[in-house]
C-alpha cells in the first residue's frame, strides 16, 4: 500500500510555474504592429485618399511610432522574464 501511495503522489505533483506575459506587453505590441502596418501602407501611397495626412511623411511618423510602441511593449516583457528567471533560481 505504501508503494501505491507514493506512485499516486508522484503523479500529482504541482507543475512548474508558468510564465505569464504582461498585459501591457500584449497591448503595446499589438498597437505597435497596427501602427507599423498602417505606416507601411501609407508610405506605399495606398492611404493618401483616406486622409491627407496619410502621405509619405505621415507614414514615416506611423512607422517610427510603431517601432517605439513595440519597444515599449518589450520592456515589461523583459522585466517579467528576468523576474521569472530570478524566482526559478531561488
Amino acid at each position: 500500500m505504501h508503494k501505491q501511495l507514493s506512485t499516486v503522489t508522484d503523479q500529482h505533483t504541482m507543475p512548474p510555474a508558468r510564465f505569464r506575459v504582461p498585459v501591457s506587453a500584449i497591448a503595446f505590441g499589438t498597437l505597435g504592429l497596427i501602427a507599423l502596418a498602417v505606416g507601411i501602407l501609407a508610405m506605399a501611397g495606398l492611404l493618401h485618399k483616406v486622409h491627407p495626412l496619410l502621405n509619405v511623411d505621415g507614414g514615416l511618423a506611423l512607422v517610427v511610432s510603431g517601432i517605439a510602441l513595440i519597444l515599449s511593449g518589450a520592456f515589461p516583457l523583459g522585466l517579467a522574464l528576468l523576474a521569472a528567471r530570478q524566482s526559478s533560481a531561488d
